[in-house]
């Protein structure tokens, strides 16, 4: 005879119970990929549209989110009052649509120390704007290898402005996202930079550079730093020059990201929320897909 001991014969009872209840004894797990979030970025779909019209459009599109890209219409800017922050914040809160940040043309390669003082003096405003309006964190650049100065001069200079800004945005809860764009967009230019960044609030947002396909390849490239992605990665119009998505998804399924694919787009639409919606039943579909 098979004794058993009393744990065991309550675990089995209650496991028992539970299956004739027709009750699950664990939650069903969230497939891979469902926290993969569809946006718009604002550059330059939505350039010239009011933050009104963004939201409205976003939402007609079917999208999630919006990084509003800085010194366009919509007009999102530091100066803004407490008052105007507030009125952001809840028109955002109000509507199904997520400020995903600010996108920043803050760069830090520069020769001229005052110039890179002012460069992140200035993206620690939108730092606490994002704060205040409900976003979640700020891009900036790299954003050259300025000639005549040792690359890895450069990167680490880059690199300490990024754990400087890493460093006091996460006072604000608030990450920072370093774009691959410029001089530097290369990935092993850009894992060259990160690698050097200790705070962990700041990682890459990628860009779906044509230079990202160089040897060894893309995938390759991805797989270098997809350890280190923030939360936003810029896609364009599949419509647009040829981009692995097909490679690239998969893999950020596999990694379950939890982050943002953001429409950033330049070709002319004759009707953005249209252009907006195709795009992202495209995206969603390569997600579905891996899920």
């Amino acid at each position: 005879m098979t004794h058993l001991s009393r744990r065991s014969f309550l675990c089995g009872t209650l496991a028992g119970a539970a299956a004739l209840a027709g009750a699950p004894l664990l939650a069903d797990a969230p497939k891979k990929g469902s926290n993969i979030k569809i946006g718009l970025c604002t550059y330059l779909w939505g350039a010239n549209w009011d933050l009104p019209t963004i939201i409205d459009y976003c939402s007609k599109a079917g999208l999630g989110g919006a990084e509003l890209r800085v010194q366009h219409k919509h007009g999102v800017e530091p100066e803004l009052s407490k008052a105007a922050r507030a009125e952001v914040r809840k028109r955002f809160e109000d509507s199904p649509i997520t400020l995903v940040g600010f996108g920043t043309n803050e760069d830090f390669h520069h020769t001229d120390p005052a110039r890179v003082r002012r460069c992140i003096e200035r993206a620690k405003e939108y730092v606490i704007l994002s704060a205040d309006c409900g976003g979640s964190g700020v891009k900036v650049k790299p954003n050259d290898l300025p000639k005549g100065v040792d690359r890895k001069k450069t990167t680490a200079q880059i690199a300490a402005a990024l754990d400087e800004l890493g460093k006091f945005a996460a006072d604000y809860g608030q990450q920072i996202r370093l774009e691959n764009h410029g001089g530097c967009a290369p990935i092993p230019i850009m894992k060259e930079i990160i690698e050097q960044v200790t705070e962990k609030n700041v990682g890459l947002c990628w860009n779906c550079n044509q230079c990202d396909l160089n040897a060894p390849g893309f995938v390759e490239n991805f797989k270098s730093v997809i350890t280190r992605l923030g939360a936003t990665i810029h896609v364009h119009d599949p419509l647009t020059p040829k981009y692995p998505y097909e490679d690239m998804i998969p893999l950020l399924v596999e990694q379950d990201y939890n982050g943002w694919l953001l429409l950033e787009c330049d070709n002319h639409v004759a009707d953005g929320i249209a252009a907006m919606a195709r795009s992202r039943e495209y995206y969603e579909a390569l997600i579905a897909k891996e899920g």
